[in-house]
Protein backbone atom coordinates (compact mmCIF):
# COMPACT_ATOMS: atom_id res chain seq x y z
CA UNK A 1 0.00 0.00 0.00
CA UNK A 2 1.56 3.33 -1.00
CA UNK A 3 1.19 6.37 1.18
CA UNK A 4 -0.27 9.82 -0.99
CA UNK A 5 2.75 11.40 0.24
CA UNK A 6 5.10 8.87 -1.31
CA UNK A 7 2.97 9.26 -4.71
CA UNK A 8 3.40 13.05 -4.63
CA UNK A 9 7.03 12.61 -4.23
CA UNK A 10 7.20 10.46 -7.55
CA UNK A 11 5.26 12.56 -9.27
CA UNK A 12 7.77 15.35 -8.19
CA UNK A 13 10.53 13.81 -9.30
CA UNK A 14 9.28 13.11 -12.85
CA UNK A 15 8.64 9.60 -12.83
CA UNK A 16 7.46 8.11 -15.87
CA UNK A 17 4.63 5.45 -14.64
CA UNK A 18 1.65 7.14 -15.25
CA UNK A 19 -2.38 6.19 -14.66
CA UNK A 20 -3.72 3.93 -17.37
CA UNK A 21 -5.98 6.42 -17.62
CA UNK A 22 -3.84 9.53 -17.99
CA UNK A 23 -4.63 10.23 -22.09
CA UNK A 24 -8.35 9.63 -21.42
CA UNK A 25 -10.10 12.49 -21.03
CA UNK A 26 -13.48 13.12 -19.66
CA UNK A 27 -16.67 11.97 -21.41
CA UNK A 28 -18.45 15.24 -22.70
CA UNK A 29 -22.52 15.61 -23.84
CA UNK A 30 -22.33 19.04 -25.87
CA UNK A 31 -25.15 19.95 -28.49
CA UNK A 32 -28.63 22.11 -27.48
CA UNK A 33 -30.53 18.92 -26.69
CA UNK A 34 -27.45 17.16 -25.48
CA UNK A 35 -27.41 15.08 -29.03
CA UNK A 36 -23.62 15.14 -29.36
CA UNK A 37 -20.89 12.95 -26.87
CA UNK A 38 -17.28 13.79 -26.91
CA UNK A 39 -15.05 11.17 -26.51
CA UNK A 40 -10.88 12.30 -26.54
CA UNK A 41 -11.79 15.60 -28.32
CA UNK A 42 -13.38 13.58 -30.93
CA UNK A 43 -17.25 14.29 -31.55
CA UNK A 44 -20.02 11.42 -32.03
CA UNK A 45 -23.80 11.54 -32.30
CA UNK A 46 -25.23 9.66 -29.07
CA UNK A 47 -27.01 7.68 -31.24
CA UNK A 48 -24.52 6.74 -33.57
CA UNK A 49 -22.52 5.10 -30.41
CA UNK A 50 -25.96 3.67 -28.95
CA UNK A 51 -27.62 2.38 -31.98
CA UNK A 52 -26.41 -1.00 -31.58
CA UNK A 53 -26.02 -0.96 -27.78
CA UNK A 54 -28.29 -4.29 -27.06
CA UNK A 55 -28.23 -4.71 -23.27
CA UNK A 56 -24.95 -6.64 -22.53
CA UNK A 57 -25.06 -8.47 -26.19
CA UNK A 58 -22.87 -5.79 -27.86
CA UNK A 59 -20.61 -6.53 -31.03
CA UNK A 60 -18.72 -2.92 -30.57
CA UNK A 61 -17.34 -0.75 -28.38
CA UNK A 62 -19.78 1.72 -26.70
CA UNK A 63 -17.81 4.08 -25.12
CA UNK A 64 -21.10 6.24 -23.52
CA UNK A 65 -22.49 3.97 -20.59
CA UNK A 66 -26.48 4.85 -21.05
CA UNK A 67 -28.47 2.22 -21.71
CA UNK A 68 -30.61 3.11 -25.07
CA UNK A 69 -31.91 0.03 -26.59
CA UNK A 70 -33.28 0.61 -30.38
CA UNK A 71 -36.01 -1.77 -30.91
CA UNK A 72 -36.21 -1.09 -34.42
CA UNK A 73 -33.89 -3.58 -35.56
CA UNK A 74 -35.39 -6.72 -34.13
CA UNK A 75 -38.92 -6.19 -35.47
CA UNK A 76 -37.74 -5.11 -38.97
CA UNK A 77 -35.11 -8.41 -38.96
CA UNK A 78 -38.29 -10.56 -38.19
CA UNK A 79 -40.57 -9.01 -40.56
CA UNK A 80 -37.50 -9.12 -43.24
CA UNK A 81 -37.15 -13.47 -42.15
CA UNK A 82 -40.52 -14.10 -42.34
CA UNK A 83 -41.87 -12.03 -45.46
CA UNK A 84 -38.64 -13.85 -46.89
CA UNK A 85 -39.57 -17.09 -46.48
CA UNK A 86 -42.96 -16.57 -47.10
CA UNK A 87 -42.47 -14.53 -50.19
CA UNK A 88 -40.11 -17.39 -51.89
CA UNK A 89 -43.32 -19.87 -51.32
CA UNK A 90 -45.22 -17.18 -53.25
CA UNK A 91 -43.04 -17.11 -56.13
CA UNK A 92 -42.99 -20.72 -56.19
CA UNK A 93 -39.31 -21.23 -55.45
CA UNK A 94 -38.16 -24.73 -56.38
CA UNK A 95 -41.45 -25.68 -57.00
CA UNK A 96 -42.74 -25.20 -53.47
CA UNK A 97 -46.05 -24.41 -52.63
CA UNK A 98 -47.58 -25.38 -49.23
CA UNK A 99 -46.75 -22.00 -47.23
CA UNK A 100 -47.32 -23.92 -43.57
CA UNK A 101 -43.69 -23.90 -42.64
CA UNK A 102 -43.82 -20.06 -42.51
CA UNK A 103 -46.27 -20.58 -39.55
CA UNK A 104 -43.04 -20.95 -37.17
CA UNK A 105 -41.91 -17.66 -38.07
CA UNK A 106 -44.97 -16.04 -38.11
CA UNK A 107 -45.93 -16.88 -34.77
CA UNK A 108 -42.68 -16.00 -32.96
CA UNK A 109 -40.04 -13.93 -35.42
CA UNK A 110 -42.14 -12.19 -37.57
CA UNK A 111 -45.14 -11.93 -35.05
CA UNK A 112 -44.36 -12.08 -31.56
CA UNK A 113 -40.76 -10.96 -31.40
CA UNK A 114 -41.39 -7.88 -33.99
CA UNK A 115 -45.19 -7.13 -31.28
CA UNK A 116 -42.68 -6.87 -28.57
CA UNK A 117 -40.16 -4.78 -30.21
CA UNK A 118 -43.48 -2.26 -31.31
CA UNK A 119 -44.31 -2.56 -27.61
CA UNK A 120 -40.36 -1.13 -26.57
CA UNK A 121 -41.00 1.88 -29.52
CA UNK A 122 -44.05 2.90 -27.44
CA UNK A 123 -41.56 3.42 -24.48
CA UNK A 124 -39.67 4.95 -26.29
CA UNK A 125 -41.94 7.79 -27.41
CA UNK A 126 -41.94 6.73 -31.35
CA UNK A 127 -45.15 6.56 -32.56
CA UNK A 128 -44.34 5.73 -36.19
CA UNK A 129 -42.66 2.46 -35.15
CA UNK A 130 -45.12 1.75 -32.67
CA UNK A 131 -47.70 1.53 -35.26
CA UNK A 132 -45.55 -0.18 -37.83
CA UNK A 133 -44.24 -3.17 -35.64
CA UNK A 134 -47.19 -3.80 -33.30
CA UNK A 135 -49.60 -4.08 -36.29
CA UNK A 136 -47.34 -6.23 -38.91
CA UNK A 137 -46.14 -8.48 -35.51
CA UNK A 138 -50.58 -8.96 -35.57
CA UNK A 139 -50.59 -9.77 -39.39
CA UNK A 140 -48.07 -12.16 -39.10
CA UNK A 141 -49.79 -13.72 -36.36
CA UNK A 142 -53.63 -13.28 -37.65
CA UNK A 143 -51.80 -15.03 -40.98
CA UNK A 144 -50.31 -17.97 -38.79
CA UNK A 145 -53.63 -18.67 -37.15
CA UNK A 146 -55.15 -18.77 -41.02
CA UNK A 147 -52.98 -22.45 -40.69
CA UNK A 148 -54.01 -23.30 -37.04
CA UNK A 149 -56.39 -26.03 -36.88
CA UNK A 150 -57.80 -24.82 -33.47
CA UNK A 151 -58.91 -21.58 -34.55
CA UNK A 152 -61.05 -23.40 -37.64
CA UNK A 153 -60.25 -20.67 -40.00
CA UNK A 154 -59.62 -23.16 -43.53
CA UNK A 155 -62.29 -25.69 -41.86
CA UNK A 156 -65.17 -23.12 -42.03
CA UNK A 157 -64.18 -22.66 -45.53
CA UNK A 158 -63.57 -26.40 -47.26
CA UNK A 159 -67.05 -27.12 -48.92
CA UNK A 160 -66.24 -23.35 -50.56
CA UNK A 161 -64.79 -21.61 -52.98
CA UNK A 162 -64.86 -18.18 -51.14
CA UNK A 163 -61.32 -19.02 -49.49
CA UNK A 164 -59.79 -17.22 -52.16
CA UNK A 165 -61.35 -14.16 -51.87
CA UNK A 166 -61.53 -13.62 -48.20
CA UNK A 167 -57.89 -13.74 -48.29
CA UNK A 168 -57.68 -11.47 -51.18
CA UNK A 169 -60.14 -9.05 -48.87
CA UNK A 170 -57.28 -10.07 -45.96
CA UNK A 171 -54.61 -8.71 -47.98
CA UNK A 172 -56.22 -5.68 -49.73
CA UNK A 173 -57.16 -4.49 -46.30
CA UNK A 174 -53.27 -4.61 -45.36
CA UNK A 175 -52.26 -2.54 -48.49
CA UNK A 176 -54.58 -0.15 -47.53
CA UNK A 177 -52.87 0.34 -44.25
CA UNK A 178 -49.34 -0.41 -45.50
CA UNK A 179 -50.50 2.84 -48.31
CA UNK A 180 -51.45 5.08 -44.74
CA UNK A 181 -47.62 4.42 -43.70
CA UNK A 182 -45.86 4.62 -46.75
CA UNK A 183 -47.37 8.29 -47.28
CA UNK A 184 -46.09 9.09 -43.93
CA UNK A 185 -42.53 8.23 -44.86
CA UNK A 186 -42.24 10.58 -47.95
CA UNK A 187 -40.39 12.68 -45.99
CA UNK A 188 -38.05 10.62 -44.66
CA UNK A 189 -34.69 9.31 -46.88
CA UNK A 190 -34.85 6.45 -49.71
CA UNK A 191 -34.43 3.09 -48.53
CA UNK A 192 -37.12 3.58 -45.53
CA UNK A 193 -39.65 4.89 -48.25
CA UNK A 194 -38.61 2.16 -50.33
CA UNK A 195 -39.64 -0.22 -47.84
CA UNK A 196 -42.76 0.36 -47.15
CA UNK A 197 -43.77 1.49 -51.15
CA UNK A 198 -42.43 -2.11 -52.00
CA UNK A 199 -44.35 -3.53 -49.09
CA UNK A 200 -47.70 -1.91 -50.88
CA UNK A 201 -46.91 -3.00 -53.96
CA UNK A 202 -46.63 -6.53 -52.69
CA UNK A 203 -49.88 -6.58 -50.66
CA UNK A 204 -51.64 -4.95 -54.01
CA UNK A 205 -50.12 -8.16 -56.17
CA UNK A 206 -50.84 -10.51 -53.79
CA UNK A 207 -54.38 -9.69 -53.06
CA UNK A 208 -55.00 -9.23 -56.81
CA UNK A 209 -53.43 -13.00 -57.40
CA UNK A 210 -55.68 -14.35 -54.52
CA UNK A 211 -59.02 -11.91 -56.19
CA UNK A 212 -58.12 -12.75 -60.12
CA UNK A 213 -56.88 -16.57 -59.29
CA UNK A 214 -53.69 -15.75 -61.40
CA UNK A 215 -50.90 -17.62 -60.06
CA UNK A 216 -48.63 -15.21 -62.39
CA UNK A 217 -49.99 -12.21 -60.25
CA UNK A 218 -48.92 -14.08 -56.60
CA UNK A 219 -45.65 -14.58 -57.95
CA UNK A 220 -44.86 -11.54 -59.06
CA UNK A 221 -46.20 -10.00 -55.94
CA UNK A 222 -43.37 -13.36 -54.28
CA UNK A 223 -40.71 -11.56 -56.24
CA UNK A 224 -41.69 -8.19 -54.87
CA UNK A 225 -41.60 -9.68 -51.39
CA UNK A 226 -37.94 -11.05 -51.72
CA UNK A 227 -37.19 -7.36 -52.65
CA UNK A 228 -39.23 -6.09 -49.55
CA UNK A 229 -37.35 -8.77 -47.34
CA UNK A 230 -33.81 -7.23 -48.35
CA UNK A 231 -34.58 -3.66 -48.00
CA UNK A 232 -36.11 -4.57 -44.30
CA UNK A 233 -32.77 -5.87 -43.58
CA UNK A 234 -30.80 -2.98 -45.08
CA UNK A 235 -32.82 -0.64 -42.77
CA UNK A 236 -32.02 -2.96 -39.59
CA UNK A 237 -28.70 -3.41 -40.54
CA UNK A 238 -28.61 0.94 -40.59
CA UNK A 239 -29.87 0.50 -36.92
CA UNK A 240 -26.86 -1.57 -35.50
CA UNK A 241 -24.21 -0.55 -38.17
CA UNK A 242 -22.32 2.24 -36.68
CA UNK A 243 -18.36 3.27 -36.49
CA UNK A 244 -17.85 1.61 -33.90
CA UNK A 245 -18.58 -1.89 -34.74
CA UNK A 246 -18.38 -1.98 -38.38
CA UNK A 247 -16.38 -0.79 -41.19
CA UNK A 248 -19.57 -1.24 -43.42
CA UNK A 249 -21.75 1.91 -42.78
CA UNK A 250 -25.27 2.63 -44.43
CA UNK A 251 -25.16 6.10 -46.10
CA UNK A 252 -28.97 7.62 -45.56
CA UNK A 253 -29.83 9.33 -48.76
CA UNK A 254 -32.95 12.16 -47.81
CA UNK A 255 -36.11 12.50 -49.39
CA UNK A 256 -36.80 16.29 -50.71
CA UNK A 257 -38.59 17.70 -48.12
CA UNK A 258 -36.26 15.91 -45.18
CA UNK A 259 -36.15 18.73 -42.28
CA UNK A 260 -33.37 17.19 -40.63
CA UNK A 261 -31.09 17.01 -43.81
CA UNK A 262 -31.64 20.30 -44.00
CA UNK A 263 -30.91 21.39 -41.06
CA UNK A 264 -27.58 19.64 -41.22
CA UNK A 265 -27.10 21.40 -44.25
CA UNK A 266 -27.26 25.23 -42.34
Amino acid sequence: MVSTSSSHDQKSEGSTMAPADANVNKVQIAGEGGEFVIINNHKYYRHDLMAAFGGYLNPGATPYPKININPAPVGLSGFALTTFVLSLVNAQAMGIKIPNLVVSLACFYGGAAQFLAGCFEFVSGNTFGFTALTSYGAFWLSYAAIFIDSFGILKAYEESDQLADAVGFFLLGWAIFTLVLFLATLKSTVAFCSLFGFLFITFILLAGGELSGHVGVTRAGGVFGVITSFIAWWNAFAGTATPLNSYVTPVSIPLPGNVMFREKRH
